[in-house]
């Protein structure tokens, strides 16, 4: 298995021989409804478009997940997984294969990769959109994809999983709480999950974040931080800090399954 951060949310996941293009913003700036003045990300240079990508997964529908500047530079008939709000997304842009997974729902890529739908972020009153399970049928090893720490006690029962991308630190507004959870969330996951590996998201990588939204959030712990907290809890979880851009391979250990 091999992975590529580009930055933000945005991953490439070599898994079961496919090329799996995660919540991709590359190109352009990152800003919602237009309001640069709100939030605005940017790129000192953009991410070059990876090759030969066989499925993108949106987990969101919302810009910073499902950017509507790098979708329309990607090829429109690239198969597309997506939440059903994401779905729509992709659909305004002429995508032909698209896919929306509600959750518990799955799609299997080329007989290789089995993706299932788990409730993942809270977005507005009752939105919840996607997480991800994503397991490579060959060897059965499995990654839990979760942008913002949202993770439903649902998914105990697909434990162990062998990696977890998610949220390491908290992001929080004043009077509303962490908006982006890591911490204790990614301890309560990890201690859920049991995972060989751990890798954080929703970071900056190679960008700058400005506007008032930016100015007002607080993070809070590290990354050091929770290596004690798995330390203290006898959770032997391997936390990697990838750079942005550059293609890592995990080396998985088969588990020994108890009969």
């Amino acid at each position: 298995m091999y992975l590529t951060w580009l930055d933000s949310n945005s991953w490439l996941l070599e898994i079961g021989g496919q090329r799996i293009l995660i919540d991709p913003w590359l190109v352009g700036l990152l800003t919602f409804g237009n309001l640069d003045w709100f939030f605005k990300g940017s790129r000192s240079k953009e991410r070059p478009i990876p090759e030969n990508i066989d499925l993108i997964v949106l987990s969101q529908g919302l810009e910073d997940h499902a950017h509507p500047p790098t979708l329309k530079q990607l090829d429109r008939n690239i198969p597309v997984v997506a939440s059903p709000n994401a779905a729509k997304v992709v659909q305004q842009l002429n995508y032909t294969q698209v896919t929306a997974l509600a959750h518990g729902e799955t799609f299997t890529l080329n007989q290789s990769v089995e993706i299932l739908a788990t409730p993942g972020s809270l977005v507005g009153l009752n939105l919840v959109e996607n997480g991800y399970l994503l397991k490579e049928l060959e060897s059965s090893f499995t990654l839990y994809y979760e942008p913002h720490g949202n993770h439903s006690s649902t998914l105990k029962e697909f434990a162990p999983v062998d990696v977890v991308i998610t949220p390491l630190i908290d992001v929080a507004l004043p009077l509303v709480g962490s908006i982006i959870k890591g911490n204790k969330y990614a301890l309560e996951i990890a201690q859920w999950l049991q995972p060989q590996v751990m890798l954080p998201t929703a970071a900056g990588g190679d960008v700058i974040f400005e506007g008032l939204l930016n100015s007002l959030l607080q993070t809070k712990g590290s990354i050091k931080e929770l290596r004690s907290l798995l330390e203290n809890k006898n959770l032997p979880t391997q936390v990697i800090e990838p750079k942005p851009g550059e293609r890592f391979e995990l080396h998985l250990k088969k588990r020994v399954v108890n009969v």
